[in-house]
């Protein structure tokens, strides 16, 4: 199945996606790649694989639940447009 522009114009609608003109026909194309790739994993004979949940095979390390309060403070209010105290600052939204 070979995707068109229109259909790559559907599809980034769809996705509120901006696409500009000029890119429209890399982006049919990069479409195409991936839906040949596609076609190629369909013609895998999978007969003989038993189905999964898992592709660890195995089960998960688990790790001892430690809480920490990382003293990364300082940091984190870097972030922040406004701060106070020590704290995040926001707008007041209730009058």
């Amino acid at each position: 199945m070979a995707i068109d522009n229109e259909t790559v114009k559907r599809v980034a609608t769809l996705a509120h996606l901006r696409i500009e003109d000029d890119k429209l026909n890399a982006t049919k194309e990069e479409f195409n790649k991936i839906l040949d790739f596609i076609e190629q994993l369909k013609e895998v004979d999978t007969s003989s694989v038993e189905p999964m949940f898992c592709v660890n095979g195995g089960e998960v390390p688990m790790r001892e639940d430690v809480v920490t309060d990382g003293n990364l403070k300082e940091e984190i209010l870097k972030n922040a447009p406004m701060q106070e105290f020590g704290y995040f600052a926001v707008p007041k939204v209730v009058e």
